[in-house]
């Protein structure tokens, strides 16, 4: 039985939002609202649906340090998947903020520590109905609020070129168990570079799509606007295979709405870029106090290299470009704050599925357990509140505003240009905090390194990061942007460079 509101609930309810109400008006509301409670009670005692689970798994194990010698693994499983298919002997872990139904899912954070989903996400379903095998869970960062691998409660995720420094994040278990061979592909996921900076620091392929071209249903967001998933290889083939199994709509992602569909992405691949026109963009380089200059020129030589390939190569500028890092400010600080912290996850106004079991367990673990936060998170939830409570959203209206017109002016060069260049990462990997930096380091750490990767979650156009070779003995990644919906362009051009240059990845 739902419990009615007292009289002293109501005037507070009152009060926060500045009505002025006597005794006699609350005895009033209050006699109302049994009829609403009415409707409540009903819900609850309703049968909730649930997304179908139809492979058959056990629980997995949270694997020991002598398993885990990069500290990339959340939890090991195994869901065999069908018989045959187009993933038949492939072995994918899952980022963990994934929901694989029977199996933990922490996402990075102790305020999750315990939670186990009763669902499987659409991108797990249609990848074992295509033979896979899901091995598991890879570490993921703070509630994926982080561009370094030093945010998860379950500790840093070194780079495995260089165990000093970070392999990038918030996908970070994903990218070193592909780099390192444990696995043969990984889902990650990307809201301000999430899939391309770890791709970048761990010298590997991987692919934000197009917003809305991979179901996100099922999988723990960020924003609605800015939640993109994706596929991570060691061979740009690997990228188009899993793609053309988890892209397409699943009638339950709102995200969706532009009505992309999957295409046969490795019949694209080729060698032969006769006809393709490649834009460098001048703006994604000479970060000032960030850009690095073998970064920079490893780059651009990698880009004209292309001309190599039958492509047209020449410099673009883009000046906008250097704003997209200021509209992603804006619209994740106050986009998590009410969707992640006050909307415990899920949020409201929006048709799909609603994991309402983990919707009550992240928020009670909100409450109990904040101190527990990163840094990261605390940020978002001090700035974007304080934001929305000075200025009532203001801010990330006029962003998202300007947001459709940084799309529109990469839109108009893409009249000219097919596919545009720039350095994912301006710098190489950065080493690792220690477990006593401060905030103002760790959030640094954290975030510095996404002036490149954020715009395209902001448009939604795809972007894939491209290994590029090496300085320093750290990986160097190039990345490649196309035309809203056209992922197969980029993996065209990103095939091209690989087969070119086979010793340098």
């Amino acid at each position: 039985m739902l419990k009615k509101p007292s009289l002293d609930t109501l005037h507070r309810i009152a009060r926060q939002h500045h009505m002025d109400m006597t005794t006699e008006d609350l005895y009033s509301f209050q006699w109302l609202m049994e009829g609403t409670l009415q409707s409540y009670e009903r819900v609850s005692q309703m049968v909730e649906p649930r997304l179908p689970v139809k492979y058959e798994r056990t629980p997995g194990y949270r694997p020991s340090a002598q398993e885990n010698r990069f500290n990339a693994w959340y939890w090991k499983a195994s869901v065999k998947g069908a018989a045959d298919g187009k993933l038949s002997g492939k072995k994918i872990v899952l980022k963990d903020n994934v929901s694989l139904a029977g199996v933990p899912m922490m996402n990075g954070s102790s305020v999750l520590e315990g939670f186990v989903p009763d669902i499987d996400a659409t991108i797990v379903t249609r990848m074992l109905d295509e033979g896979a095998e899901i091995v598991g869970k890879a570490v993921s960062e703070h509630l994926s609020f982080s561009g370094g691998s030093h945010t998860a409660d379950t500790w840093p995720v070194p780079n495995p070129y260089d165990l000093t420094r970070s392999a990038g994040g918030s996908s970070s278990g994903s990218a070193v168990l592909v780099a390192t061979r444990e696995v043969d592909m990984a889902i990650g996921g990307d809201q301000g570079g999430s899939i391309r900076i770890p791709s970048s620091w761990c010298g590997i392929f991987g692919l934000k799509p197009t917003f809305g071209l991979v179901p996100y249903t099922g999988i723990f967001p960020l924003d609605h606007t800015l939640d993109h998933t994706g596929p991570m290889a060691r061979t740009v083939e690997d990228v188009a295979l899993l793609l053309e199994v988890l892209a397409g709509p699943d009638g339950f992602d709102p995200r969706q709405a532009m009505g992309l569909h999957a295409k046969p992405y490795r019949q694209f691949l080729s060698t032969n870029l006769r006809g393709l026109r490649i834009g460098v963009v001048e703006e994604g380089f000479g970060w000032s106090s960030l850009s690095q200059r073998d970064v920079d020129e490893r780059v651009r030589n990698s880009a004209w290299s292309l001309a190599r390939c039958g492509a047209k190569v020449s410099a673009v500028s883009i000046p906008i470009h250097r704003d997209g890092i200021h509209l992603w400010n804006v619209i994740a600080t106050e986009g998590a704050m009410s969707l992640m912290i006050q909307g415990n996850s899920q949020g409201t106004n929006w048709k799909g599925y609603y994991q309402t079991q983990l919707l009550d367990i992240f928020s009670r673990g909100l409450r109990t357990r904040a101190n527990d936060l990163a840094d990261t998170v605390k940020h978002v939830i001090l700035a974007g509140q304080y934001m929305h409570d000075a200025y009532q959203g203001r801010f990330y209206g006029i962003a998202q505003n300007l947001g459709r017109q940084l799309g529109s002016e990469y839109d108009a060069v893409f009249e000219d240009f097919d596919v545009l260049v720039m350095p994912t990462v301006p710098l190489k990997a950065t080493k690792i905090p220690g477990p006593q930096a401060s905030p103002a380091e760790s959030v640094a750490r954290a975030l510095e390194m996404i002036p490149n990767t954020a715009p395209f979650d902001v448009t939604g156009h795809p972007a894939m990061n491209v290994p590029c070779g090496k300085s320093e003995g750290l990986p160097v990644g190039m990345m490649l942007i196309g035309r809203y919906g056209e992922d197969e362009t980029v993996l065209r051009t990103a095939y091209a460079f690989e087969q070119l240059n086979p010793l340098a990845l």
